[in-house]
């Protein structure tokens, strides 16, 4: 079942606007771009360092950030964040210099490594056990929302007002999520020993099914993106799309989007993690074979066009959850945290792997685009499947006979007991 709004947990709503918050700092300046380096004397090139940076900080200190943080209270953690997050963009109107904004950006990067993963533990070891999926694509609504609403708010703010208010836009969202966290959100209890090293904080998220769904996250994300970022002109090429009609088309992308995450969290908790991440890499996989199909045929009419990306999109946002889920079956909602870090990781360095491989693409051939895609999702699918299947039988699954508190029996080390609200299911046919 999806999550009902009415039933939705407040904590769980305050969890999807911290991670629309992250979001939309991310991609925020991609539209005040000019407006940026013509204040600030620098050039467009250097000005777009920064969400290079951005990235690779991100990157870089969310598994580090994992590590450190991992006996510390999970709210804590968040809230803390939060707190750097929103100083960092409402602090941008005071400076006056390139490096100054760049340390900002740094300082922003630095606090979202913590956010994200810290809202995607929390909403998977916070759930029941059977809406574990849903709860997880309820958090995903909140990036999908960003690229929807936040970031064109973002943009049509600086247009209005200045391109630090862009920034200002972000910081105040951050504080808007960060006053109901100190609220609602519950604590977490203690998951690590303070004498556990880092060999053990590291064992159970470093296995063979584990680290082949990073690579899967790499891949998946590096296909997808390759084909994201150059979809203007790969449209224009297809069908002559305008910058009018694009701007329709990727709203009603996102709207798609947002379906195929809140689909995929109910196909998760109904069917189990694997099959719904096989069954949205399927669809996607679908969806860019009848673009490659299209472009042989073109110039052709909008309209198949526009239910294509919004199948494209559908896809493509209902993989997220279903990794997500996959990983926390595999190493339990104790290792949530340094999981959600690793794969948040994983995610940006597909980013960037898949951003310069479009490039080259759609220099030799824009219709190259959605066939590498496909050929790359394709074949990170048969590794976790095969990864998966092959996995020992009942590795990673908790002793069930163990009484409340006990440490559990696990093949990847001792794990502590989970909560009845947050443990991990019992693992489902065709999956981990």
């Amino acid at each position: 079942m999806s999550v009902a709004f009415r039933q939705t947990p407040l904590w769980l709503c305050t969890l999807t606007l911290a991670a629309f918050a992250v979001q939309t700092d991310d991609f925020i300046i991609i539209g005040v771009l000019p407006e940026l380096a013509r204040d600030l004397r620098v050039s467009e090139g250097a000005a777009g360092q920064l969400v290079t940076v951005y990235s690779l900080v991100y990157a870089l200190a969310a598994p580090a950030w994992a590590l450190l943080l991992a006996r510390i209270d999970r709210k804590r953690a968040l809230c803390g964040a939060l707190v750097v997050f929103a100083a960092a963009n409402l602090a941008v109107p005071l400076v006056t210099s390139f490096p100054a904004l760049m340390s900002l950006r740094v300082s922003a990067a630095l606090a979202a490594a913590v956010v994200l993963p810290a809202a995607l533990a929390a909403a998977a070891a916070l759930a029941p056990p059977d809406r574990r999926g849903c709860y997880l694509s309820m958090v995903m609504t909140g990036l999908t929302g960003a690229v929807l609403i936040g970031v064109p708010a973002g943009t049509y703010i600086g247009d209005a007002i200045g391109w630090q208010a862009t920034f200002v836009f972000a910081g105040v969202l951050g504080a808007a999520a960060l006053l109901p966290a100190l609220v609602t959100v519950p604590r977490s209890p203690a998951v690590v020993e303070p004498r556990t090293g880092v060999g053990e904080l590291l064992r159970p998220v470093l296995d063979r099914t584990v680290l082949v769904v990073l690579l899967v996250t790499v891949v998946t994300v590096a296909g997808n993106l390759a084909f994201q970022t150059y979809l203007a002109p790969f449209l224009a090429g297809l069908a002559s799309v305008t910058r009018r009609q694009l701007a329709l088309l990727l709203v009603l992308s996102g709207v798609a989007g947002l379906v195929g995450t809140r689909l995929a969290g109910r196909c998760v908790d109904q069917y189990g993690s694997l099959r719904a991440l096989v069954a949205a890499g399927g669809l996607f996989c679908a969806g860019m074979a009848a673009f490659c199909g299209l472009w042989v045929s073109r110039p052709v009419p909008l309209l198949p066009v526009a239910a294509l990306l919004m199948w494209w999109s559908a896809a493509a946002w209902a993989v997220p959850p279903a990794v997500q889920a996959l990983m926390v079956d595999r190493v339990g909602p104790e290792r949530a945290t340094q999981a959600m870090a690793l794969h948040s990781s994983s995610a940006y360095a597909g980013a960037a792997v898949g951003g310069g491989l479009g490039g080259v693409l759609v220099v030799v051939d824009a219709g190259l685009l959605p066939a590498v895609a496909a050929v790359l999702v394709g074949l990170a699918l048969g590794g976790v499947w095969w990864a998966a299947r092959s996995a020992r039988p009942g590795a990673n699954v908790p002793n069930r006979s163990a009484g409340p508190g006990k440490p559990e029996a696990n093949t990847a080390g001792s794990e502590h007991g989970a909560r009845a609200a947050g443990g991990p299911p019992a693992v489902r046919d065709g999956e981990l």
